[in-house]
């Protein structure tokens, strides 16, 4: 197996990436994907959900990191996430909780407004990982 490397791309006809992503990513010598399902704010298998945004959030990437070990994988192999918002009220503190949890490693990122499957559920994750 080739070592992997995950590269980012950045055109320079395009503004810069800020705020933790990059445009696009090169992936090269990964020998497996792995797709991570929409991770949404359950607490436990109860299905508790805590009523404030950043402890949701918080929960949320706790269970895609989970789903990531599971693979023995984490964030430096995430390649793609895409994070379903409730409402526009949420960006700054999704911002500052995805970065505080990748640190400075930059995936490829959409974040997109809408409904939601459960009212309750202030926002979703999926993720695209490879090792």
């Amino acid at each position: 197996m080739s070592e992997l490397a995950i590269s980012p791309l950045n055109p320079a006809i395009l503004p810069a990436a800020t705020g933790n992503y990059t445009h696009g990513v090169q992936v090269d010598g990964g020998s497996r994907m792995v797709f991570v399902s929409g991770q949404v704010p359950w607490a436990d298998e109860h299905g508790s959900i805590p009523d404030d945004f950043e402890e949701q959030c918080r929960l949320v990437w706790r269970n895609v990191l989970a789903v990531l070990a599971e693979a023995d994988l984490g964030v430096r192999n995430l390649v793609k996430v895409t994070t379903y918002l409730s409402d526009r009220e949420y960006r700054a503190a999704n911002s500052k909780i995805r970065e505080e949890v990748l640190g400075d490693h930059a995936s490829a990122l959409t974040i997109i407004i809408c409904d939601i499957y459960a009212e309750e559920w202030l926002l979703e994750i999926e993720a695209v990982a490879v090792g």
